[in-house]
Order: C-alpha cells, then sequence, then structure tokens
C-alpha cells in the first residue's frame, strides 16, 4: 500500500469506527512517482530535494551576487550563517587550517537543515534526510573528502598512520589497536554519520505522523475529540521541538566533519 493509498483509508477511518488506527509504517516513506524525466521517475522525495538545493543556491547567490559594503537584509543573514560556521565550528575545531573547508562546511549545514526543515513545511511534511539514501550519500561525500585530505596531507604511509596508529602509546597496545582504528576511522565513521542524521529524523517524523494521524482518527465521538486536543498539543509540541532537532542535527554532521578533517590535516607521528 503506498502512501497516496493509506492517507485516503485515513480519510474515512476514526474511534468507534469499524476500523483499526493506520498506524504509521514503511507507507510513510514511499511515495508514488509524481513524473519521469526520460528513465528516471522523480517521487516527493526527489523533489524536495531538488527544490530544497535550488532554494539554497538561490538564497546565497541573491545574497552575495552583488556584495555590499553596508548589507542588505539577504546579505546580512547570509553573511551571519556563513560566519556562524566558519567561526563557530571550522576556526574552532579546525583551526586556520580549516579556511580551504568553509565552503564544503557551510554547504553541509545548510543543505542538511533544509533537508530536515521540510518535515514541518505545510504540503511537504517530509524530511527527505529520513530516507537514508541521502545521508549515505553525503556521508559518502565526507568519507572522500576525508580520505583524501588524510593522504595528501601525509602521504600513504604517513596517511596508514594517521588513520590506525595514535601516537604516544605502549608498542604493544598496537598489534590490537591498529585493527580497531582502521575499521573505526576508515569503515564505521561513513556509516555512523549517515545512520545518526537518519534515524534522528526517521524518529522524529514517525512520532509527528503518530500523534497527527492520532488527531484526526479520535474524532467523532465527544469523549474521542477530547483525547484528539489532547493530541494535537502533542504534535504542535513536537513539532517545536523537531525544529530544535532539524537544527541540531544540521550541527552535528557539520561538527563532525569537521573533526573528520582536522584529523586528516594533523602530521603522523
Amino acid at each position: 500500500m503506498s502512501n497516496d493509498q493509506v492517507l485516503a483509508f485515513e480519510t474515512d477511518c476514526h474511534l468507534f469506527q469499524d476500523c483499526g488506527f493506520p498506524a504509521p509504517s514503511v507507507w510513510s516513506f514511499i511515495f508514488d512517482p509524481l513524473f519521469s524525466i526520460g528513465p528516471i521517475e522523480v517521487n516527493k522525495i526527489m523533489l524536495l530535494a531538488l527544490i530544497g538545493t535550488a532554494v539554497v543556491l538561490a538564497f546565497f547567490w541573491a545574497a552575495f551576487a552583488n556584495p555590499k559594503v553596508v548589507p542588505g537584509k539577504f546579505q546580512m543573514i547570509a553573511e551571519a550563517g556563513y560566519d556562524f560556521v566558519r567561526r563557530g565550528i571550522s576556526r574552532e575545531i579546525i583551526g586556520k587550517k580549516g579556511e580551504p573547508f568553509v565552503p564544503l562546511l557551510v554547504s553541509l549545514f545548510f543543505f542538511v537543515w533544509i533537508m530536515n526543515v521540510w518535515a514541518v513545511i505545510p504540503f511537504a511534511q517530509f524530511p527527505v534526510t529520513s530516507a537514508i539514501a541521502i545521508p549515505a550519500g553525503l556521508a559518502i561525500v565526507v568519507w572522500a573528502t576525508y580520505m583524501t585530505v588524510t593522504f595528501r596531507t601525509n602521504g600513504f604511509v604517513g596517511g596508514m598512520r594517521n588513520l590506525c596508529v595514535p601516537s604516544g602509546l605502549p608498542k604493544g597496545i598496537y598489534v590490537v589497536l591498529t585493527p580497531i582504528e582502521f575499521v573505526s576511522n576508515v569503515i564505521l565513521r561513513p556509516f555512523t554519520l549517515a545512520v545518526r542524521l537518519f534515524a534522528n529524523m526517521f524518529a522524529g517524523h514517525l512520532l509527528l505522523l503518530l500523534f497527527i494521524t492520532a488527531t484526526w482518527y479520535m474524532l467523532g465521538t465527544f469523549v474521542g475529540s477530547v483525547y484528539s486536543v489532547f493530541s494535537l498539543i502533542l504534535a504542535l509540541v513536537l513539532t517545536a521541538f523537531e525544529l530544535f532537532i532539524q537544527a541540531l542535527q544540521a550541527y552535528v554532521f557539520t561538527v563532525l566533519t569537521a573533526q573528520y578533517l582536522s584529523q586528516a590535516l594533523e602530521e603522523a607521528h
């Protein structure tokens, strides 16, 4: 059953009627194609990702296409966002060596944030990052950058030491520690980076769906409507909380990327 079919079922289903509660499930993340571009079928998730990308690009283009000494509203907001990532993340974690990577970090922060915030936008109401392909793609970009910077800075041998051989430990412990560091830094890092973002947005979307669906389901009788009001209040509270989580996850993803780059730029000992 697709998302559209289940939503149609929900509109006719209420408490104390001869139907069960349509609990959110896998159907909440499956969408029928909206249109096709050649062999590519574009569904709601892909469309939101494309629109979100266009919004971020258009915003920064409008802000910095003709920069002024006395900034306008767009330029002032864009400069504040850029400076937040540059000073609060890049400078704090990487230091002066992080300047070349500020555009990447700014792009990641605002892209992840706009993909998350679709969850609370009317008619969209779906966080794009709750589809694992999006966080996985971003994690691959971060991992590829991390590996490239590591080996470009230290060479192959120095890069492997940077990844697998922490300095200042007794030699005997490296027999056990080196394989663990290799698995952790080379294999698990992109996986955990993707899953952390995906799991938070996936769970948040399910919670919002649960209380919004329950609000509609319990309408129809006096008792049910009383419960429906409480469910609606919880849905509104969770929506406000989700706005915080959306920004936090964008920040965490960017901070972790900066930490990986900081390690990559360290010289192996």
